[in-house]
């Protein structure tokens, strides 16, 4: 039943991945990966939420490792922080490594104590 709660979530998370980066990419004429910053802070808010409040192991299946987990992408972080560098946008490429890793820390911490409030 939890492999099947993780397969529901991603089915959810990744699509809403894929549509929310091109919709913010569209906005930003840049070579800056927007939606993957985007998309990796969002994740990273919810997911410290979901840790911070206690919740069924089915919920955190759905939503922090099935949802979440599809939601953000470290794989594609990596590919764009890497064609940046390779195609000379080298301070773009340092400052995506940068800020994801900050501003996705930044969003984990404030997720959880949000989550922290809110569950009392």
């Amino acid at each position: 039943m939890t492999v099947l709660l993780i397969v529901i979530g991603a089915a959810l998370g990744a699509p809403l991945r894929y549509l929310t980066d091109r919709a913010v990419q569209a906005r930003h004429d840049s070579v800056f990966p927007w939606g993957t910053l985007t998309v990796n802070v969002a994740g990273s808010l919810l997911l410290g939420a979901v840790a911070a409040v206690p919740a069924a192991p089915a919920v955190t299946a759905l939503i922090g490792t099935g949802f979440c987990g599809a939601l953000t992408t470290w794989s594609t972080l990596s590919y764009e922080t890497l064609r940046l560098a390779r195609t000379g946008a080298r301070r773009h490429a340092l400052a995506n490594a940068l800020v994801s890793l900050v501003a996705g820390l930044g969003a984990a911490s404030l997720g959880y104590a949000l989550g922290r409030a809110l569950a009392g």
